[in-house]
């Protein structure tokens, strides 16, 4: 599970996430919304370790991120928005170095995951030749190769194909259906909608709404047909 406590992050005078308490159980998949700028990314790269909190704590399957950040690493995966790579390595390579840090020996979860993702034929390419779609097919890949119990993906579905995004959406439903806690942030309010357990919404760093679907509408006070009406309601009210 993932759980922030009090957490803030300023960058500067800006406060970029403002008093954030929010849990997410083990087995959820929590569909994390808001604008350009809201915090968003700000929020997943702390619950990863990638950035400290100036106040509050982050905690991943029990384990505070700040202090004991080997442990709580050791039981997540992150796919961030934009795949990073290393350029002078095949993805096999990449993958057996992914495997490596991990401590997996061997090449079968590789070739299980080379299998899954649909990567044999550019996998012994070098990664600097890959699109977008591909590397983060690849990155996907790499993120599945230690069983994580968190998997935190910001943005996933930037830059697939249609089919690619099905397998996506399909994958990470899979993952929450196994008992993984997925904490996934995006702009594609269809995807949210369709798989989401629970919806986070926050605005300027606040996190204004935390519930299912049916419950937003019940805060929208509206019989909207779509979550993409509703979001544009509190964005909406929000700027006024």
């Amino acid at each position: 599970m993932i759980e922030f406590i009090g957490v803030s992050r300023s960058y500067g005078k800006r406060l970029a996430v403002d008093e954030l308490h929010l849990k997410i159980p083990p087995g959820e998949l929590f569909a994390f919304l808001g604008p350009n700028g809201a915090g968003k990314t700000t929020t997943m790269k702390m619950a990863v370790g990638l950035l400290q909190p100036n106040q509050g704590l982050v905690r991943v399957c029990g384990h505070d991120v700040g202090r004991e950040p080997r442990a709580a690493k050791s039981k997540l995966s992150y796919v961030p928005d934009e795949p990073h790579l290393y350029d002078k390595l095949t993805g096999r390579e990449f993958l057996q170095f992914i495997s490596e840090m991990y401590g997996i020996r061997g090449t079968i979860e590789t070739e299980k995951q080379i299998d899954r993702f649909g990567i044999a034929d550019f996998v012994d390419e070098l990664t600097e030749t890959y699109s977008h779609g591909m590397k983060q097919r690849l990155v996907f890949a790499s993120a599945f190769l230690h069983h994580p119990e968190v998997l935190v993906v910001d943005e996933p579905m930037v830059g697939l194909d249609p089919k690619s995004i099905r397998l996506v959406k399909d994958l990470l439903r899979e993952q929450a259906a196994t008992g993984t806690t997925v904490f996934m942030s995006t702009h594609t309010l269809a995807v949210a909608e369709e798989i989401g357990d629970r919806i986070g919404i926050i605005l300027r760093g606040k996190l204004e709404f935390v519930g299912t679907l049916a419950a937003l509408k019940d805060e929208c006070r509206q019989h909207h047909s779509s979550l993409e009406e509703m979001f544009l309601e509190l964005t909406q009210e929000e700027d006024r």
